[in-house]
């Protein structure tokens, strides 16, 4: 059993073949991040347009160096949101296209959900349940997972989400698009302690979180300098990024108290900062439990772990049998 995953939610085109047997066999993704980096963020429609020139030469070329026939294929899962609409259309209308050409089953994929599982595709992985944090470019969320298909809600962002804040901040500093990895690697040149941002909500009771306030703090900040040197915008970088940190893993802490619960998955572009690993390990290490991160390149936006979902919702046979073309570009996976 075969099952090929395409991703388009947002600007990267991913396309990974995921087999009952050997696994994931194939995994490669397209990313946009020079196109968009000039306007300091995704400009959609561009992103649409992108998607439609390299999704087909993307999924030839993957057939091409696997040397599978497409026939063997059993199933096409696609990303049906949440993401950019103009996006997942291009995936969804493709994906289902395919589906019915092959006269094969097609599976809708929700893209958060897939982020929630792709640690599966790890040799460590955790038993349900268990608590996730899914923190990305457009997500801060706090989730109770009972089991596959089963979510709870605990908390999430009131305003920007974490990814949101970290582009922004990355684009005031003037550094490259995608903001948290920029932020991140001029980060460990920065003084600790140098300046002091706000930690919003970080007393509250609540699961909740709101990196608005910080945003605007820091942007307001910035705009005292009349010029910025490596120095000052390592700083300024160090500062930001333990404020956001701090809230994310003070978080999660209230959550492991009120669910009574140690095991914890982290999920989403975010997840692949290395300060917020190394605190979370921290933090587990002292409840007596575990933390389970995907890795770096299955953080991100990947076909892999569409492919990957689509295999179970396949073996479930949880597929559609239709074919007209949805997208929900505010998909939510909780109860």
């Amino acid at each position: 059993m075969k099952i090929l995953g395409i991703e388009t939610s947002c600007d990267d085109t991913g396309i990974a073949i995921y087999d009952s047997i050997f696994g994931l066999i194939f995994n490669k993704t397209l990313s946009q991040s020079l196109i968009h980096n000039k306007y300091g963020g995704i400009v959609p429609e561009i992103a649409a347009r992108k998607h439609l020139l390299n999704i087909i030469k993307l999924v030839k070329n993957t057939f091409k160096k696997t040397n599978i026939n497409i026939n063997e294929i059993s199933a096409v899962a696609y990303t049906a949101g949440p993401g950019l609409a103009g996006s997942l259309l291009v995936g969804s209308t493709f994906g289902l296209s395919l589906s019915y050409s092959l006269n094969i089953p097609a599976i809708p994929i929700n893209h958060m959900e897939a982020h929630l599982l792709s640690v599966m595709m790890e040799k460590k992985c955790p038993i349900f349940p268990f608590l996730v944090l899914l923190v990305s470019g457009k997500h801060t969320q706090l989730i109770y997972a009972k089991k596959i298909g089963k979510y709870y809600l605990l908390g999430e962002s009131l305003d920007d989400s974490a990814g949101e804040a970290f582009d922004k901040i990355s684009k005031e500093l003037g550094l490259k698009y995608p903001g948290g990895p920029e932020i991140s690697k001029i980060s460990r040149f920065g003084m600790l302690n140098k300046y002091i941002f706000p930690k919003p909500m970080i007393n509250r009771k609540d699961l909740n979180f709101s990196f608005s306030g910080l945003k605007t703090s820091v942007i307001n900040f910035i705009k005292k300098f009349s010029f910025l040197n490596f120095q000052i915008k390592a700083d300024i970088a160090n500062a930001f990024e333990n404020s956001v940190i701090d809230v994310l893993v003070s978080k999660c802490e209230r959550a492991i108290k009120k669910m009574s619960l140690n095991r914890l998955v982290v999920a989403g572009g975010v997840s692949s900062n290395i300060l917020l690993r190394k605190k979370l390990k921290n933090l587990l290490f002292k409840y007596k439990g575990d933390v389970y991160f995907p890795r770096s390149k299955f953080c991100t936006d990947n076909g892999a772990m569409i492919a990957y979902l689509g295999f179970l919702k396949f073996k479930k046979k949880n597929f559609v049998s239709n074919l007209k073309i949805k997208v929900y570009p505010k998909w939510k996976i909780y109860k």
